[in-house]
């Protein structure tokens, strides 16, 4: 299908097409242009989100660039029990709003055209980091991902993949493909998009009644409150190591502050403790935890599924030690949507910046 004539000021529309012929004719069609390739995969009902991993692509790739997003609900990530025939198919605003954001392609495809003989036998296994968090509440989940990710990236062959960070795991778990496949395609994260009220976007979140949605800020405000923690561990142990003769012990460090009029530091000598034998860990975690544990005792309740952190390379538990990059990461139910959300956190602060940015 041709682009329609556009108006001028305003972006072309994005080229549709819907079978694996149509979009190989328009990736010759586009691949006149000087640029890279760029692809953007979703499964539709796109939001704000979506269109900052667009601009992202459009952004990276220039003018001259090709940008193709993908819109397809793939049933092969979706569990028993879980929201196929429910989940949201939009793909006359789809295709404005990947217009609007720089697309130049989009690729909306029928189940039986990405799997013309049906579900795929061969799958590809997302492995020991796939049956963590998220793959032990939905298992086989990522190897649906993984599958349809790399049966796009086939067919588009781009030269960089764009994904949101909010999906951390599965951020995860398609740039370890990547690179233990050999895919030759730069895999690109793209910082999680937010509401107002802080609330990650997410396709789903139309589905929350008003009461619902009170319960789910729940998810924000405890990884909000595991990184402020985390900040305020980060600039205690570093007061505390400034201080002169209390390089050894916590008890030391903790007289030290009250020499200096830290009354309220001092007081908390199990945070002077965590901060010296680097146990900040801990404290996010409980941080994270006392505000999901009120918001379980809310009408409507907050189910909580998991709350982990992570070291991001394998998604495995950061031990109480742990230096370096981390994930906070947290999956629930109100009613009848489940949701997730994640922050970025660095312990030890190699920047010498503390955690706390703005929301």
């Amino acid at each position: 299908m041709s682009p329609a004539p556009h108006t001028p000021g305003h972006p072309a529309p994005a080229e549709l097409v819907s079978t694996v012929a149509e979009l190989r004719h328009a990736r010759v069609r586009h691949a006149a242009a000087p640029g890279a390739t760029a692809v953007v995969m979703t499964m539709g009902a796109l939001h704000e989100g979506h269109a900052t991993l667009v601009r992202a692509a459009r952004e990276r790739v220039g003018p001259d660039g090709s940008v193709i997003v993908t819109v397809f609900v793939n049933p092969l990530q979706f569990g028993a029990g879980e929201d196929l025939d429910r989940y949201p198919r939009t793909l006359k605003a789809d295709l404005e709003l990947a217009s609007e954001a720089g697309a130049g392609i989009v690729f909306a495809p029928a189940a039986d055209e990405v799997y013309p003989g049906g579900q795929p036998q061969v799958r590809i296994t997302a492995g020991p980091m796939g049956e963590l968090l998220e793959g032990a509440s939905r298992p086989g989940h990522f190897d649906g991902v993984l599958t349809v990710v790399a049966k796009l990236l086939h067919l588009t062959q781009p030269d960089l993949a764009f994904f949101g960070q909010k999906d951390a795991q599965q951020l995860a778990v398609i740039r370890r493909m990547a690179k233990d496949l050999n895919f030759p395609v730069e895999i690109v994260g793209v910082p999680t998009v937010r509401e107002t009220d802080g609330l990650a976007l997410s396709s789903r979140n139309r589905y929350l009644s008003a009461e619902e949605r009170r319960t789910a800020l729940a998810l924000s405000r405890a990884l909000f409150a595991g990184r402020d923690r985390l900040a305020a561990q980060e600039a205690l142990r570093a007061r505390a190591d400034a201080l002169p003769g209390a390089q050894d012990r916590a008890g030391q460090r903790a007289e030290a502050l009250t020499r200096l009029g830290e009354a309220r530091a001092a007081a908390d000598v199990h945070a002077v403790a965590q901060a010296a034998e680097g146990g900040a860990a801990g404290a996010v975690r409980a941080a994270a935890r006392a505000v999901l544990d009120e918001a379980a005792a809310a009408e409507p309740p907050l189910v909580l599924d998991y709350l982990a952190l992570v070291d991001p390379a394998d998604f495995t538990e950061a031990g109480d030690a742990h230096r370096g990059e981390a994930i906070l990461a947290v999956a629930g139910r109100v009613g009848t949507t489940r949701l997730i959300d994640n922050i970025p956190l660095t312990f030890g602060d190699p920047e010498g910046t503390t955690q706390g940015a703005a929301k």
